[in-house]
């Protein structure tokens, strides 16, 4: 899959998700056209990465008042495979790719209720200080969390 640049393979890369989290389209979400606003997937991408890191237990850290880290996207990125219509039922999955020091490389990707792909994504997600606005190191523990479930799906 050529235009898609974090995809080598989608099959494989399919294949390699263990987190999701259902969504159904709401009729606001969708255009004059009757289809889902080109807008709507980045808040699909948001909630079912919320959900991600909560299954991680990092959610609870970070809405603690006391913890100074918090995380913020650096970017993100959405490729529309098919249309998609009120009320189709979605499986948003989340893993993460790639593990920097204090980033990690989240992929995204979305499947109707027959299983096709309809969406694939991806985006940056930084920790950073809440005073400072700098980076900061993910806690050994949360970093070998991400890592724990990257090799669990490489064993996949």
């Amino acid at each position: 899959m050529s235009r898609i640049s974090y995809i080598t393979n989608l099959e494989e890369w399919a294949s390699s998700f263990l987190f999701q989290h259902q969504i159904t389209v709401r009729f606001s979400e969708t255009d004059m056209f009757g289809h889902l606003n080109n807008t709507v997937p980045f808040t699909y991408f948001e909630e079912a990465r919320i959900e991600y890191f909560k299954s991680l237990g990092f959610m609870q850290e970070w809405v603690a008042a006391d913890v100074d880290a918090i995380p913020v996207v650096a970017d993100l990125q959405c490729d529309f495979l098919k249309q998609i219509f009120f009320n189709d039922k979605l499986s948003i999955h989340v893993k993460a790719e790639k593990i920097g020091n204090s980033s990690v490389d989240i992929h995204y990707m979305a499947t109707k209720q027959d299983g096709s792909v309809c969406l694939t994504g991806r985006g940056t997600i930084v920790q950073i200080s809440k005073s400072t606005g700098k980076p900061i190191q993910w806690a050994a523990d949360a970093k070998n969390l991400m890592e724990k479930n990257k090799m669990l799906l490489e064993k996949k």
